[in-house]
């Protein structure tokens, strides 16, 4: 297309929300399942140098609206056989988190910037980015899917950067690079500026990449993971589920395992109104020689509503070790202000009746795994970082998630799920199991590494792995989002000094009297 024809596109407000939309979209590409990871260092690109170009401030607000909803959108668009037109709605909602953005961005890289807003630049932009993902991470706008640095997560040496910073530090550095190589495309006046930056952010990530301190080895477990598959049929396709799980642990029996999980949802009826199940997962232990932990999907007997909930089954019945699943996934089990949003059940799957929260992360004693120490999580939770930091601080040793991805096992949600377990294992120094009911499971170690073979969508097996434990307390669990809170403190400062500037400035007076000459005034000749 030739910049002439680039130019009419951009005019005109419709097509240029369109172009918006799809380079927002563009870094989509990074995560599972195309998983092209190197794309993320420059996918932001044509999106900032859209904003960049805004002819106005109001422009370059929607130029970052409509980018942002196309993001969402793109990250979350196996929603839509279950949401339908929803999944906009909401894509276009969360969109406005990036309208701010878009006027940081033309804030510091419009027109022709000084090379001070440029360096400005190299450090606001990424950290006004932070604060996107920051506010859209509370679980009530949807939570952390899709957190850009989650792209890297088969990237060793952003793996070493997350156990320094989380996955806000390998987002950060992102960012950088795409604002440097915006700049080297748009203002060639500051490239030698742009290359410098961009030099030192690499130089100094590789340098936390060589020095960064290592989670120590301490052993190992053998942890084996049930995945049934997919098995329809309602309540018949329930019991006919568990049964399946039943004879899949079996087959463990004689292997020396120290823990059996079982992925979400994996019992449908609670405990203590089902004893014939409670008897049957006890045997079960007894058979296997190992603890089970199991996800009981359903209303409690002792308190109302229903609870997701991982409870650690022995060999003499369940231990009293039980974990309820605290953050929810909007929509799917319940509905976010459901007086105004109720409406969504018409249209789409959303939650009928909302599940209850548990209260409070829970550590788990494994009786029969040696002392073993679990922190279990439920599905949608190992996104959230700060959860699995938590239960490495609470004396986790290794993290286990529980999950499914029945309904969307065709779409490019099941391996980006399984994708997190290596982020929380790098940030953490704790290994994590992903254990799926249907979808992909996968094992990775303290490094984040992977331990063995996935087990894809189509997989109904049991599985053993040799888990390596990691010791020592990783930085990032010490110091928590220090990345994070560095970045807002930083627009901070820009936002003070922008209004030091402003308060500054005198205040235009009232316009001089005209000056008078032998001709007559100066604002005035003679006629």
């Amino acid at each position: 297309m030739s910049v002439d024809r680039w130019r009419r596109v951009l005019a005109s407000p419709w097509q240029r929300g369109a172009a918006a939309a799809a380079a927002g979209a563009l870094p989509a590409l990074a995560f599972p399942e195309p998983s092209l990871w190197w794309f993320a260092y420059a996918a932001l690109v044509p999106w900032l140098l859209l904003i960049r170009s805004a002819p106005t401030w109001r422009r370059a607000a929607y130029d970052g609206w409509l980018g942002g909803a196309g993001f969402m959108v793109a990250v979350h668009h196996w929603l839509m056989p279950n949401l339908h037109v929803f999944t906009l709605v909401v894509g276009l909602l969360l969109g406005v988190l990036w309208a701010p953005w878009g006027l940081l961005v033309r804030r510091l890289l419009g027109g022709a910037p000084s090379l001070r807003r440029v360096a400005g630049a190299l450090v606001l932009v990424p950290s006004g980015w932070l604060a996107v993902e920051l506010v859209r991470s509370w679980d009530l706008l949807g939570g952390p899917w899709g957190l850009l640095g989650a792209s890297q997560w088969q990237v060793t040496p952003a793996l070493r950067l997350a156990s320094l910073g989380g996955v806000w530090l390998v987002s950060l550095l992102i960012v950088v690079l795409n604002t440097a190589f915006a700049i080297c495309v748009a203002l060639p006046t500051a490239r030698t500026a742009a290359v410098a930056g961009g030099l030192t952010v690499a130089v100094a990530g590789s340098a936390a990449w060589a020095w960064a301190p290592l989670p120590d080895r301490t052993g190992s477990v053998r942890i084996a993971v049930v995945q049934p598959g997919v098995i329809q049929g309602g309540v018949d396709g329930q019991e006919r589920r568990f049964d399946r799980e039943e004879a899949l642990t079996r087959q463990l029996a004689g292997q020396a395992v120290d823990l059996v999980v079982w992925g979400e949802s994996s019992v449908s009826s609670d405990l203590g109104r089902r004893p014939d199940l409670r008897d049957r997962l006890t045997a079960l232990s007894r058979e296997v020689g190992a603890d089970l932990l199991v996800n009981v999907d359903a209303r409690r007997s002792e308190r109302p509503g229903i609870f997701k909930s991982s409870v650690l089954v022995g060999p003499d019945g369940p231990t009293g070790a039980r974990y309820d699943k605290m953050r929810l996934v909007p929509f799917g089990e319940y509905i976010p202000f459901r007086s105004v949003l109720g409406w969504a059940t018409s249209v789409g799957e959303a939650a009928a009746e909302d599940r209850r929260r548990g209260t409070a992360p829970v550590v788990m004693d494994v009786p029969g795994g040696g002392g073993l120490r679990i922190g279990p999580l439920v599905c949608f939770e190992t996104a959230f970082p700060d959860m699995s930091r938590r239960l490495a601080r609470d004396g986790t040793e290794v993290l286990v998630a529980q999950s499914a991805t029945s309904t969307f096992q065709q779409s490019w949600a099941p391996g980006q799920h399984a994708s997190l377990a290596a982020l929380r294992a790098a940030e953490t120094w704790r290994p994590m199991v992903h254990a799926t009911l249907t979808g992909v499971s996968a094992v990775h170690g303290p490094r984040g590494e992977a331990v063995g073979d996935r087990l894809g969508t189509s997989s109904s097996t049991a599985t053993v792995y040799e888990v390596p434990l990691g010791g020592g307390t990783s930085p990032y669990v010490r110091f928590g989002d220090w990345a994070l809170y560095g970045s807002l403190a930083a627009l901070a400062a820009f936002g003070a000094l922008d209004a030091a500037r402003a308060f500054r400035r005198p205040a235009p007076g009232p316009p001089a009297p005209p000056v008078h000459t032998a001709h007559g005034s100066a604002g005035h000749p003679r006629r």
